[in-house]
């Protein structure tokens, strides 16, 4: 859960110093000059202060006697706060900048590809077990999940927020607590990833039919169907984010999508 209401002054000064700290603008090691932030960003030092410790409690910021206070190293930050996950998408010049360029291997950290690798990881190991123990009740959230996608027009929030829905029922189907945790790692990605690859202009594969398979498999309680079956959506997810970067590729080039060289 987040640690902070992400609306009003408080909000709008977490995001921002977030912001900063994720994109490289206040780099790793610097130390704040709280006075001049609190001037830039209009906000009172009891405001500010309160805003610091939200980054505080995600390991991102810490004070010092004689120090001051200060941005941790970057391998002090808890990298899997669904709210640190969101600023890194959301930092520099935005997740569809690293979608097309920093996932390819030509920017920053390549944050959508690593939250692609974990899903790879992950999803088909809990599919499995969901398929071994769901109960009547997973089956239930599962199928209205799907339903709800089906309903959903391509791109709009009730697509993404069925998608995360089924996602997160299928962890929860595997009835391991520490799997189920999991959802906020791999719904902050599969969010992000849904709004570029869903977005206007985009036009990627039905999702439906491979969100079925997987779960026809675990309602017949067939773990190497599901295995399978999830293993075919991740490759499709991986396309389509594929086709994404090339055609945002294309446009950075200034070239229409499709045209000679692609």
């Amino acid at each position: 859960m987040s640690g902070y209401a992400r609306r009003g002054v408080h909000g709008q000064t977490v995001e921002a110093i977030a912001h900063r700290v994720l994109g490289g603008t206040i780099p790793e090691g610097a130390t704040l000059d709280l006075t001049a932030l609190q001037a830039e960003l209009g906000v009172s030092l009891t405001a500010l202060r309160e805003s610091l410790k939200v980054l505080a409690a995600k390991g991102m910021i810490d004070a010092r006697q004689r120090r001051g206070t200060f941005i941790r190293p970057r391998a002090d930050w808890n990298l899997l706060d669904a709210d640190v996950l969101r600023w890194q998408l959301q930092s520099s010049d935005g997740a569809t900048t690293e979608a097309a360029s920093g996932a390819s291997g030509h920017g920053g950290p390549p944050l959508l590809r690593d939250l692609d690798e974990v899903r790879g990881i992950v999803e088909p190991a809990a599919v499995r077990l969901a398929a071994e123990r769901r109960t009547d009740a997973d089956l239930a959230t599962l199928d209205a999940a799907l339903d709800a996608m089906r309903e959903a027009d391509d791109g709009a929030p009730e697509a993404v927020e069925a998608d995360l829905a089924f996602h997160r029922a299928l962890l929860a189907a595997s009835h391991n607590e520490l799997l189920e945790r999991m959802e906020m790692v791999i719904a902050t990605g599969l969010a992000a990833r849904d709004r570029l690859v869903h977005g206007p202009g985009h036009h990627p594969e039905d999702p439906v039919p491979s969100h079925s398979a997987v779960l026809d498999a675990v309602r017949e309680q067939d773990p190497d169907a599901a295995e399978t079956a999830m293993r075919v959506l991740l490759t499709q997810a991986a396309q389509d984010l594929a086709e994404l970067r090339r055609l945002a590729e294309d446009g950075a080039r200034g070239r229409a999508p499709g045209s000679a060289g692609a």
